[in-house]
């Protein structure tokens, strides 16, 4: 059977740190922060069991083996962006592109689309779904919705609210808080340790997914607490999927920004709608 890829991310990672011998350019670059940046590269390495940079206190070195990696993938980059060109045929008429956080797309705009499609009939919506910031990078959205911090989702991005972190679980999951399993979503800088700083204990997470979302998702089968934004739970709530595992809440340190291309009438309803509908 033949060895498969590394991820493009770690590819993606590896060319804008070797362009700019810094993990701190490379994250601006891509829009993802400097650790994920760092420890991509630090994947890749593993992966190809060599090493690809030096570290330096100041900045990065390019090993003899970053160098013979560097023109390949920035190559097959160039490639790959070639390709995916031709399928750019222009936009629909009356198209609206959103480019939108899976988990908001899920279990925030899903639920609700109906009313914001029957105001807008002519209207025709186009989503893009993403989980981590440099996946916004080539969607060519009118409307974005990113997760992250506000460093991470650039200018003239809004918080969107209610953006606080609460635990959530099935009704069918029975059982003291404390005993009960733990959900954590990775690439979040509180998450359940934050929770213990916050409101004691040492939490233990023993289930692990990639965004808020997947959590959210896991919990409503019954397989532990996911502690999630509050921005996304109260569809899941009203309808019963999910209800709060305990009484507290916690600072996030990342949110959902809403950003829309300027001078874009239709964007702008969007916007309107989805903030008429999350103050309602």
């Amino acid at each position: 059977m033949s060895k498969s890829l590394p991820p493009l991310t770690w590819f993606r990672a590896f060319e804008a740190a070797a362009r700019h011998l810094s993990f701190t350019a490379a994250a601006e670059e891509i829009g993802m922060t400097q650790s994920a940046v760092s420890q991509q590269v630090k994947a890749l390495e593993t992966r190809l069991r060599v090493a690809l940079f030096t570290r330096h206190a100041r900045g990065l070195s390019l090993t003899d083996g970053g160098r013979r990696l560097l023109p390949q993938v920035g190559a097959a980059l160039d490639k790959l962006t070639a390709a995916t060109e031709i399928f750019d045929s222009g936009t629909v008429e009356n198209q609206l592109t959103v480019a939108a956080s899976v988990s908001i797309a899920q279990w925030v705009i899903a639920p609700h689309l109906r009313g914001f499609t029957v105001a807008h009939p002519t209207t025709h919506l186009r989503f893009l779904s993403a989980i981590w910031p440099d996946d916004f990078v080539s969607a060519r959205a009118d409307v974005e919705i990113r997760f992250g911090s506000k460093k991470q989702v650039g200018r003239n991005a809004e918080l969107l609210t209610p953006n606080r972190l609460i635990a959530l679980k099935s009704p069918a999951l029975k059982g003291e808080f404390e005993d009960l399993p733990l959900i954590e979503a990775v690439g979040t800088s509180g998450g359940w340790r934050g929770w213990g700083n916050a409101i004691g204990g040492t939490p233990k997470p023993t289930l692990f997914a990639d965004s808020y979302g997947m959590a959210l998702h896991m919990a409503s089968h019954g397989h532990g607490v996911a502690l999630v934004s509050e921005l996304l739970v109260r569809h899941a709530i009203s309808t019963g999927q999910l209800e709060y595992a305990h009484p507290a809440s916690v600072e996030a340190q990342e949110g959902y920004y809403l950003s829309i291309k300027e001078g874009n009438e239709t964007a702008s309803r969007f916007r309107s709608w989805l903030l008429d509908h999350l103050a309602t």
